[in-house]
């Protein structure tokens, strides 16, 4: 394996370590996640098929596409933590399962029995920094370790 897939690998790692974080803190800590927080979510999972494709087929294009989406996954979080300290307004929707076949007393029992997670209340942070915070910044240095394999690609 070339250096450069090496390096993409590692990057790779990194949105399987954040997302497997994010899991822990949904399935072990009991924090659900909001909407936003889903969002973020996908950007990583990209990243983890892009290294996996890499480690097999070596195509330097596929390092700056694993740039280009961690970046967007760090642009998602810094919006949510922008959310979270009120500088942006977040989602006015909500999302639910199919409702088609509910009648209107399972409906009202599944929204109650719903727990509300608002995108713009920080479940858990640390130094003052939210979950959304620590995505943005290790989001854009994963971003460099892409840039930094798309680079070293000879």
């Amino acid at each position: 394996m070339k250096r450069a897939q090496k390096i993409a690998v590692i990057a790779a790692l990194g949105s399987a370590a954040m997302l497997g974080g994010a899991l822990a803190f949904q399935y072990l800590g009991g924090l659900a996640p909001c909407k936003m927080c889903i969002w973020q979510r996908w950007p990583h999972g990209i990243a983890i098929a892009l290294g996996l494709i890499i480690a097999f087929v070596p195509l330097r294009i596929l390092a700056a596409i694993g740039g280009l989406v961690v970046t967007v996954g760090a642009g998602i979080a810094a919006y949510h933590a922008g959310v979270e300290w009120g500088f942006f307004a977040g989602p006015t929707t909500c999302t639910s399962g199919p409702i088609g076949e509910l009648s209107v007393e399972d409906l009202l029992a599944q929204i109650e029995a719903t727990p509300v997670v608002r995108c713009d209340e920080v479940a858990w942070s640390l130094i003052g920094i939210s979950m959304a915070g620590w995505n943005a910044l290790i989001s854009l240095g994963l971003a460099v370790i892409w840039l930094r394999s798309f680079v070293k690609w000879r």
